[in-house]
């Protein structure tokens, strides 16, 4: 019992991570508010960007930018260089989130003027009748 405990207490961040998604996925699925579905969206991507970068991390790891001839002379420790690529796609992955962020809010705004409300259920209501 105390080893399963360690191991979740180790993993703190994971379920940080995972109470995040979760929290994004009930105001994506849950709420009838399209402004309220925009931010879980974002909360969701955010906790999934937290998750990539922190597996990109490596204790007294060191960033990829070697001298190149201590490399010659002495070669390279693999182990000890972090790895830059999670780092790289969670960037492309933010600027991603920002952009469809900004796409969405100006679809919001283009439906509140056209049935003036951003409640889901009245918009499908205007829209039958």
């Amino acid at each position: 019992m105390d080893q399963l405990l360690t191991e979740i207490v180790d993993k703190y961040n994971y379920w940080l991570y995972v109470v995040l998604m979760m929290i994004g996925f009930y105001a994506m699925i849950g709420k009838r508010n399209l402004v309220k579905k925009l931010l879980g969206m974002n909360i969701f991507q955010t906790a999934i960007i937290l998750f990539y970068v922190s597996t990109g991390v490596k204790r007294g790891g060191q960033i990829p930018i070697l001298d190149k001839y201590a490399a010659l002379s002495h070669g390279v420790d693999a182990s000890q260089i972090i790895n830059p690529l999670p780092h790289v796609l969670m960037l492309t992955a933010i600027v991603v989130s920002v952009s469809v962020t900004g796409v969405a809010l100006a679809i919001l705004v283009r439906i509140y003027r056209e049935y003036g409300t951003l409640e889901e259920d009245e918009i499908l209501e205007k829209i039958r009748s």
